[in-house]
Formats: structure tokens, C-alpha cells, sequence
């Protein structure tokens, strides 16, 4: 099987894998509730070598189809050959696919068309037999019409040879090659906008090899070459270029020889390095675009796995100066209880008056933790409420308010708070990601969190199936508790969709809660395949069946309960029993599948475990305040905000990010950032470069 044996050659995985896979997926599986639940047809196969699969496949498809366009359209030309055929059928690349049908495009008005149509066909064909006979005496027969002397003739002649060269698939394969692996990308300011284009001044004067060519510095001068500061090129050795078409085409010193050279080297110049360079920077921005898409997975991934702090009373803080803090306090579900303004800051400095009324919110609503937005004024509003001596212990936390202003304005907060504004809503939506960054952050689009590195460059299509990918994946990983989830965080899960969350909670709420996963059944449109995807995913705390809130699915409940059976105890005695758990063979339950054994082994240990770490607070230096107050060797706590392909942004506490550059990050040469270091992971760092001008400040990792 064709699909087979391509998806098999881009992956490198057993063919049976492959096919099961396919199986699956083709019959609705979904990506996260086959790597779980599916192991023994698979494999084993995890979630990156399924979504691997599919994509390959998808890719497959789409040359399949082009397969089918190119032949009909040559059959209809009366073309087709089977020769032909087979040569197309055979052929899954897909530039290599345009270089077979190139010839038999329909062709624009080109010089070769034209050249034709004056009859010059025939002294091109003259000249490409290269023999003795001088061009001149060969093009005088063809001096007629239009064509009014032999230079013309020949000058047509070239036309015609030059369309043949462009179109020979095995020059444009040899010259291809080159590209990808000998030309060089060259970029230079362009002069009238020198000023504007400044913070591109590293790519003003630059040349590097284009297969060697960082992704992020390939994504920044392709966005100022789009921005017009910038004039990007790619060369290659013309002269080893015209050796191998010399050698391609020319048998002998003859005066023909010199019209096929005249020829070839503008075929080159005029029609094949157009077309060479804009394919080669199209590959090279597919590949650029694939590199910074896996660091924005990679880290949306870290974001969406951060530690929640639970079910917590949170007051939130989005700070400000001139507008003010907006205050809001929360109870353990993430309601909100009340909302408040206060002007602690310039202009207003309404200090006291601040602090005395977190104090009192604080003891008023039993607050457990305090979130602070880490925009304007956040140093500053940390500063004040680490300075009230509250009666309790009170936590204070930092939190990432990137999208927060998107949500804050979104249809979805709308409909959560249609009687707040924008500031309130913003401010909720701090407070509840500490409490559980992943049920907030799912409401807001991917690109708008901010963890990523030229996100509007890249791919947006292929950014969004890749984004809509890790939130599936970990919102399924982590699991959903069935009867607090809100219908976006609900929406994620595998094998639902908007329309059946919202069926859900619509079912919940008229039947006040779902007391079983076998209740499920019981909602609108919810069938037999939705059930099958879904059920492992969904949690149900202090459910009548304990197994209802873990990760083993319904189809394996009577396993487990003819197993208990065997050991002579109850499902429920079997449950968190590690000392009995441990000591199991899977020899001696021959109805469980192996890898579904080991599942439900580990599973029944810590049923409804969260695989999410403990939230930390991190202490900030409070001598430094602003980038004035730092210097060389200077030594600091920080936290990880961004990972990029080039190092690690670091938040020190203050408005500018520190850079640690990936030369810095470890004591060996560092290829990818993200093997060194994770988002949101606390480092301690020393300042090493300061340029307060341009506010850059340059760190390495302790």
C-alpha cells in the first residue's frame, strides 16, 4: 500500500503500527484516546508519533490529489504516456511532481511561445544538434516574416533552447540541490529606511548559509524584507552552475556550443534562479516556521501544565498607575465575590488608603493567596502588599497577565460577566490562573498568550492545528472534573466538541450533577462513539463508583472488578493499595491486555492524581526596583516567561525581561534552549551585559 510504505518512509515506524493507526484514526479515533487507550493495536505509540502519522498521511493525500490533476490534464492534452503515467504515479515529492508537469503547462505568453509562433522552432532544434554547420548559414532559411535577420532568427532560437532548459527536470533536480545545500542568504538595509528599520541593525549588512541559518534569524529578515527594510537574497556559485549545464549540454567547441552557452546562461539567470530562490525560501520558511511552531507548542505546553495553586479564596490585582489597581476577590470555585479600585500609585499616591483596604478584603472574604498582574506597576504593587501585615499567612504571587485584555473583551467573558467591564473581567482572569492556569488560559486564543517567537510570521493554519493540539492534549492528559468544568475547558476533551459541553452542562444543571460516567450517556446527541472518547478523560469526585474518578476507562471497570474478585478483596480495597498493587504479574491476569495492565496498575495506585507540579512562590531581589538599579555581576532570582530557539527570557522583577543567551545556559554547547531549561522554572542568574539605552539586559544562568 502506497500510503503505508510514504508514511513509513517520513517516519520510520512498523508498518503494522502505521496501519492501526490509521485504522484508527480513520474510524474517529481521536489523538489522545488512542495513545491511552489504544497501546496494544498501536504499539504503544505516544501522542507526537500519532499527530506524526496523521500529518503524514494528510500530506500523502494531498499529493495523491495533485497526482490526479497532473494526469488528467496531460491526458487531456493527448500526452499521457504510460511511461508517463507510472513516472508521476511513482513520484511523491511534490516540487519534483511540478517538474514533470512543467512542460505540459498551459503556458502564458512567453519569448519561447512567441519564438514558436514565428517558426523558430525548427533552427533551435539545429542548433541543439550541435553540428557543423555555422549558426548564421543555419538561421538565414528561417529570415522571414517578422523575423528580419539571423541574429533575430537566433535570438529566437535561444528563447526556444532556454524554455527546454528550464523545463528539464533532471537540471532543475541537480540545480535544486544546490540551493539546499551550497547557496548563501545575503541581506542589506534598504538605505531610505535605515532609521525605521533599526531594530533589525544585526541584518543590515548580513550573509550566512541559507541551510544553516537560524530559524529565528530566517523569520526576522523575512518579516523586514516583507516590511520593505529590508532586501533579502539568495545566491549559489553561478560558475559551478554553468560548468554542469556546459558539461549537461554542450558536446563540443563548436559555434553551435557557444548559442546552447548564450542559452543556458539565460535560462539560468531569467528563469531558473527566480524560481529556485523563491522555492528555497519558501522550503527554508516551512522549516523556519516548523522550528518556531514546536518552541510555541513546547512552551503552551509548560504554560498550560503550570502548577495551579487549587481550590484556593484569591484577591487579584491588575495593577496601574494613573487608571489605578483593579482589585477583585474570589471564592474556591473562581466566583467572583466583590470588586474593588484603589489608587496606590502616581499620580493619585493614595497609599495607606490602599493597603488598609486589601487588608480588609483580605480578612473580610478568608483570602488564602494574592495575584498580581505582571504589567505596569506590578513591581511597585507587589512592593505594597508585601508590606501590610495581614493577620494570616497570605500568599503573594506574581502571575502572567499575557491575553489577559483578549479574554477580558471576548464573547466568552461576556457571557461569564455581562454586567463588568473590562477591567474587572481582566482582573478575574488573573486571580484564576493562579487557582488552575489550564481551565483559564483554554478560553483564550493560543497566539494571544505570549509565549511564542514570530508567531504572526509563521504558518497560521499550521500554527493553529498545532496549538489546538497541545491544549487538546493537555486538557486531556491532566483531566476534567465533570461536574465544576466549564463548557470551554469541557469543549477540549476527546471526542466532544463545543456543542456536546454544552449539552453536558445543560444536563448537569437540570439534574443537579452527574453522578456516574454511565450517566453520560443519558445527555443530548452523546453516543456510543462520543462515550467511547470521552469517558477516561471526565472525572467524577465522590462518585458511586471510585473508578469514576481516575483515568481507567469504562471498558476496563469489569477487568478490574474479576481481578479484585481473584485477589479475594473489593474494588474499593484494591484502590491506592500500592502494597498489594506492586506485587501483581501480569502473567496472572491473562483477560488484561499488557500495556493496558500496566495502565491500570499505576492508575489504581493514585486514582485522580493531578500530574501537574506544586505552585512555588518566587522572591524577587527588593533592592532592584527598575534597570537603573542593576549592574554587572549582580546576582538575582528570576522566572523562565519565554524559551526561543536562540535562549530564555527571564523575568527578574522588573518591567524589562533579562535574555539569558543559549551560550550561557550551561556549561556545554546548547543546540535547543528548551533541553536546558522549562517555562515558568525559577533560575537564579547573574546580570552580564546592560545596555540601558535600548533597555537590553543580558544574563547567564547560575
Amino acid at each position: 500500500m502506497q500510503e503505508v510504505q510514504y508514511i513509513i518512509n517520513q517516519t520510520q515506524l512498523q508498518s503494522k503500527n502505521i496501519e492501526a493507526t490509521l485504522k484508527l484514526l480513520n474510524e474517529g479515533g481521536t489523538i489522545p484516546f488512542i495513545s491511552r487507550y489504544r497501546k496494544e493495536a498501536t504499539g504503544g505509540l505516544d501522542e507526537v508519533q500519532i499527530a506524526q502519522i496523521r500529518d503524514v498521511a494528510d500530506s500523502f493525500k494531498q499529493i495523491s490529489q495533485r497526482q490526479e490533476t497532473i494526469l488528467k490534464a496531460i491526458d487531456e492534452q493527448g500526452e499521457l504516456t504510460d511511461e508517463l503515467k507510472k513516472k508521476i504515479n511513482s513520484c511523491f515529492n511534490m516540487n519534483e511532481l511540478e517538474d514533470i508537469y512543467l512542460p505540459y503547462k498551459k503556458k502564458r505568453k512567453t519569448r519561447a511561445e512567441s519564438a514558436r509562433q514565428l517558426g523558430l522552432e525548427g533552427l533551435a532544434k539545429i542548433i541543439m544538434s550541435q553540428g557543423n554547420q555555422s549558426p548564421e548559414s543555419a538561421a538565414k532559411s528561417f529570415v522571414k516574416g517578422e523575423v528580419k535577420d539571423a541574429e533575430a532568427a537566433l535570438a529566437g532560437a535561444r528563447d526556444i533552447i532556454a524554455e527546454w532548459i528550464n523545463e528539464n527536470s533532471a537540471v532543475r533536480s541537480r540545480l535544486r540541490k544546490a540551493y539546499q545545500k551550497n547557496s548563501s542568504l545575503t541581506s542589506k538595509v534598504v538605505k531610505s529606511k535605515a532609521e525605521e528599520a533599526e531594530k533589525y541593525r544585526d541584518y543590515f549588512d548580513y550573509s550566512s548559509s541559507l541551510k544553516k541559518c537560524p530559524s529565528y534569524r530566517f523569520l526576522a529578515i523575512y518579516r523586514a524584507n516583507s516590511e520593505g527594510y529590508l532586501r533579502m537574497k539568495v545566491a549559489v556559485d553561478e560558475d559551478s552552475i554553468f560548468d554542469f549545464m556546459n558539461r549537461f549540454y554542450v558536446k563540443n567547441n563548436s559555434l553551435m556550443g557557444q548559442q546552447i552557452e548564450l542559452a543556458y546562461q539565460d535560462a539560468y539567470k531569467r528563469l531558473l534562479h527566480p524560481a529556485l530562490e523563491n522555492e528555497a525560501l519558501t522550503e527554508k520558511k516551512k522549516e523556519a516556521d516548523k522550528s518556531a511552531i514546536d518552541v510555541f507548542s513546547e512552551n503552551l505546553r509548560q504554560l498550560l501544565l503550570a502548577a495551579p495553586l487549587g481550590k484556593k479564596r484569591i484577591l487579584a490585582i491588575d495593577p496601574g498607575f494613573r487608571s489605578g489597581c483593579k482589585v477583585v476577590c474570589l471564592d474556591e470555585a473562581g466566583e467572583l465575590l466583590t470588586n474593588v479600585t484603589i489608587f496606590p500609585h502616581a499620580p493619585q499616591k493614595e497609599l495607606d488608603k490602599a493597603k488598609s483596604k486589601i487588608w480588609q478584603l483580605v480578612e473580610a472574604y478568608k483570602i488564602d493567596a494574592i495575584a498580581i498582574g505582571n504589567g505596569t506597576a506590578s513591581r511597585e504593587t507587589e512592593f505594597m502588599v508585601k508590606n501590610i501585615n495581614f493577620k494570616t499567612e497570605v500568599m503573594v504571587f506574581v502571575v502572567s497577565e499575557d491575553g489577559a485584555s483578549v479574554y477580558s473583551a471576548s464573547s466568552i467573558a461576556r457571557q461569564e460577566f455581562p454586567d463588568f467591564d473590562v477591567t474587572v473581567r481582566g482582573s478575574v482572569s488573573i486571580g484564576r490562573r493562579l487557582m488552575d492556569p489550564l481551565a483559564e488560559l483554554v478560553k483564550i486564543d493560543p497566539k494571544s498568550i505570549g509565549v511564542g517567537q514570530y508567531q504572526h510570521e509563521v504558518d497560521q493554519k499550521l500554527l493553529k492545528e498545532s496549538l489546538d493540539d497541545v491544549v487538546i492534549s493537555c486538557v486531556n492528559e491532566v483531566g476534567v472534573n465533570l461536574n465544576t468544568a466549564s463548557p470551554y475547558l469541557m469543549s477540549y476533551v476527546s471526542g466532544l466538541g463545543p456543542q456536546l459541553a454544552e449539552n453536558i452542562v445543560e444536563y448537569r444543571r437540570e439534574n443537579n450533577g452527574i453522578k456516574s460516567r454511565q450517566e453520560l450517556k443519558k445527555v443530548k446527541r452523546l453516543g456510543e462513539k462520543a462515550f467511547e472518547q470521552c469517558a477516561g478523560f471526565l472525572r467524577i469526585v465522590d462518585g458511586k463508583n471510585p473508578l469514576d474518578n481516575s483515568a481507567v476507562h469504562p471498558e476496563s471497570y469489569s477487568s478490574i472488578e474479576k481481578m479484585a474478585k481473584q485477589l479475594k478483596m473489593t474494588v474499593q480495597d484494591l484502590i491506592g493499595n500500592a502494597e498489594v498493587l506492586e506485587q501483581l504479574k501480569k502473567a496472572d491476569f491473562p483477560y488484561i491486555d499488557g500495556f493496558t495492565f500496566d495502565d491500570i496498575i499505576k492508575e489504581i495506585k493514585k486514582p485522580g492524581r493531578d500530574p501537574r507540579k506544586k505552585v512555588k512562590v518566587l522572591e524577587f531581589d527588593s533592592s532592584v526596583k527598575s534597570i537603573d538599579d542593576l549592574s554587572l555581576g549582580k546576582k538575582l532570582n528570576g522566572i523562565v516567561t519565554n524559551v526561543t530557539n536562540f535562549g530564555a527570557f527571564v523575568n527578574i522583577g522588573i518591567k524589562e525581561n533579562g535574555l539569558i543567551h543559549k551560550s550561557n545556559l550551561a556549561d556545554v554547547y546548547v543546540e535547543n534552549p528548551a533541553d536546558y531549561i522549562k517555562l515558568h522554572e525559577h533560575v537564579k542568574v547573574e546580570v552580564i551585559q546592560l545596555d540601558v539605552e535600548r533597555g537590553r539586559i543580558g544574563l547567564r544562568r547560575l
